[in-house]
């Protein structure tokens, strides 16, 4: 018998076939997050250019992207739990990568936003089906560290996309920036499509394979657990301090330490992207093997790794030393991107495969809308209200204010963590 994507449920890929999957698919979500973040690295540009203020910066990286992206990732899941998720991978890759090519092309605030809606759109069809095919080919007691790899892609984009972002940013401009970015990412959508092979689903798992869920089938699933809702707004809160902190590191650089645009690409470039590939690494290597004695440590060690964070990040926002900055910069990235992989795996094991895509689009819905969407908008008001009260630059007290709110992600995923082995246990028994 064959399932909708046409494969034999018995027939798994062979090793080499899944490794090249992992990395291709990693690739991807590089490219990702290349065409998502290269607007933070040209912000001091484009605010310059078009007169934007902070607000309408943070608009541009967060709440317009977000509100597509969230929303139109749960019937793309659905569809993902249903049909080939290589194929809708593929095209999700074409229409983000399309749109910020386009971004180059904008003239006033209003295209420039409709564009980054449009990242926003292709963009919801990344990660979920993504998600789906590596816990197919990966069994659970490998599955975070699996993810880990295919989560290190986002640094490995924030890696590229800051380092060449800066450089060729200031050299042909932010309009030509976007272009050049744009444009590689349909040839990798062709890559994919006529090289990846789509694994079989539920290989690892037991049970028959069934007809995939509806989405208010699988979102009443998800929100009965008793972990899940701590899942979800602890990664919302991660992301929340996460976007609303680094998407202003480029400009706080700017004004505080006078550092050029070139010089910050470079920088936060390999302090972001190689700081975060090993924290993401970390996070899922670690909790696979913590894990494996007792699972509650996949969600305490991130909620711990998170509150440890917090005082070392204070002192990167009010140091005179730019060496300290770096420094602790480097260290907070490393111990605030523990949680993503871990919080995925978690997912993934109190669903059903034919739930595995839509769980991740409802995880990444509340991840973003309020992580993302929230974020920047908050930090940016916030150093905007700072200006007009006190009459001198605020970006210093939002960035303050809102790395503190990494308290609330600690507890969540502290009472995930105690909750999670009733979950486990009950799906023992489904």
């Amino acid at each position: 018998m064959k399932d909708s994507t046409g494969l034999s449920p018995a027939v798994g890929l062979s090793k080499n076939a899944k490794m090249y999957a992992l990395a291709v698919l990693t690739i991807v979500y590089a490219f990702n997050f290349i065409d998502r973040q290269i607007l933070v690295i040209l912000q001091p540009l484009i605010k310059a250019d078009l007169g934007l203020s902070d607000t309408q910066l943070g608009l541009l990286s967060g709440f317009s992207f977000a509100i597509f992206y969230t929303t139109l990732g749960l019937p793309i899941a659905r569809l993902a739990d249903r049909y080939n998720r290589r194929n809708i991978i593929a095209i999700a890759l074409t229409v983000w990568s399309g749109m910020t090519a386009l971004s180059g092309m904008t003239q006033n605030f209003m295209q420039l936003l409709a564009a980054r809606m449009g990242v926003g759109v292709g963009e919801a069809g990344g990660s979920p089906p993504a998600h789906s095919m590596i816990s197919d080919m990966f069994e659970a007691k490998r599955r975070a560290t699996a993810l880990a790899v295919y989560s290190a892609g986002l640094y490995l984009g924030i890696l590229l996309g800051y380092t060449s972002g800066g450089i060729v940013g200031q050299e042909y401009g932010w309009r030509m920036t976007f272009l050049i970015v744009g444009i590689p990412g349909i040839l990798l959508a062709l890559l994919l499509r006529f090289t990846v092979k789509e694994p079989p689903r539920g290989l690892h798992d037991a049970g028959p394979d069934v007809e995939a869920p509806s989405i208010g089938t699988t979102l009443k699933f998800v929100w009965k657990l008793k972990s899940f809702p701590y899942i979800a707004f602890g990664c919302a809160m991660s992301a929340f301090v996460s976007y609303g902190t680094s998407n202003f590191m480029p400009s706080f650089m700017v004004r505080y330490h006078g550092i050029s645009l070139s010089d910050i690409g470079l920088i936060l470039g390999l302090v972001t992207g190689i700081g975060g590939m090993i924290g993401t690494f970390l996070g899922g290597s670690l909790t696979d093997k913590l894990g494996a004695k007792d699972p509650r440590w996949y969600l305490w060690l991130p909620g711990l790794s998170a509150v440890a964070a917090i005082p070392l990040a204070l002192v990167v926002y009010h140091t005179g030393s730019r060496e300290l900055m770096l420094g602790g910069y480097f260290v907070v990235v490393v111990l605030s991107t523990f949680y993503l992989a871990p919080a995925i795996a978690v997912t993934h094991r109190l669903v059903s495969p034919r739930m595995r895509a839509m769980s991740s689009a409802i995880l990444f819905f509340v991840l973003n809308l309020i992580g993302m969407g929230l974020g920047p908008v908050l930090v940016g008001a916030i150093s905007d209200y700072e200006l007009a009260r006190t009459g001198s630059d605020g970006l210093r007290t939002a960035l303050t204010i809102g790395t503190c709110l990494a308290i609330f992600k600690g507890y969540l995923f502290w009472m995930g963590g105690k909750k999670l082995p009733e979950d486990i246990e009950a799906q023992k028994q489904v």
